[in-house]
């Protein structure tokens, strides 16, 4: 059974969560989900990913009514949260931009999913939340550290608050709330201007955004001028100056 689905055209790649009934975290979800990642670092022609989800639920977690009944064999317990990390790091260190599209609740391990994206949006049905606190588990708090402030992240761990999509603009954790059909639109458009850029400046932005995150001013404005100079020996940035100049759009070809 397929828990995840790619979807590729016109250099924007859609990875859909599709793990009836509300897309829960397994060991072969986080096993799909790592290759569609990896996937997506390989091909040339993809230059940006949208992540969103199956029916009204974007990921609402771990699998918890089977591991209430699981029963792990020595190792496994280490293996899945080995699994759950890479998924992760695999989102992270992607060579090329993503997009969470949250169109329902974010939960748990659905909430790291969505931190793990570049960009967030959400529909006006979206809630992101840790239920960890109830359900006997721990875990997704410096995810949402990430993206949260301090109070709220600790609410959230605390209580299992459910923050609701307007309140998530509000507070500037995702660039738009919309309708639940105006959210697949307004990614594949924001997917589509992404990948109108010179591949190679969109790959080395993210790099530059993932690898200064925790640098010093010094520190971090340095790698980037050390990336400026990388990129401005490529054609594609040698393309953007002449257009600018010429006043015309570029044509990139990612070299």
């Amino acid at each position: 059974m397929s828990h995840i689905r790619l979807d590729i055209r016109d250099h924007i790649a859609v990875i859909t969560l599709d793990s009836p009934p509300v897309n829960a975290v397994s060991a072969p979800f986080m096993e799909e989900m790592i290759r569609a990642i990896d996937t997506l670092n390989d091909l040339d022609e993809v230059r940006v990913g949208v992540i969103t989800g199956a029916g009204k639920v974007f990921c609402a977690g771990a699998d918890i009514k089977s591991r209430a009944t699981a029963t792990f064999e020595p190792g496994e317990r280490w293996a899945h949260s080995r699994r759950a990390r890479e998924m992760s790091y695999s989102m992270i260190e992607c060579k090329k931009p993503l997009i969470a599209a949250i169109n329902g609740p974010a939960l748990g391990a659905g909430l790291g999913i969505a931190a793990s994206c570049d960009i967030l949006l959400c529909s006006d049905n979206a809630v992101i939340g840790l239920p960890e606190v109830d359900v006997g588990l721990m875990g997704g708090g410096k995810h949402t550290m990430r993206i949260c402030g301090h109070s709220l992240t600790r609410r959230m761990m605390m209580t299992g608050y459910r923050v609701p999509g307007a309140e998530l603009y509000r507070r500037g954790i995702v660039e738009a709330c919309v309708p639940r059909e105006e959210l697949m639109p307004l990614a594949m458009a924001m997917a589509s201007e992404i990948a109108s850029k010179s591949p190679i400046a969109t790959r080395m932005a993210k790099h530059a955004a993932s690898t200064i995150e925790h640098m010093t001013l010094r520190d971090g404005y340095r790698f980037e001028q050390n990336l400026t100079a990388e990129l401005s020996g490529t054609n594609d940035s040698r393309e953007a100056m002449r257009a600018f100049a010429e006043k015309r759009a570029p044509v990139f070809t990612g070299t």
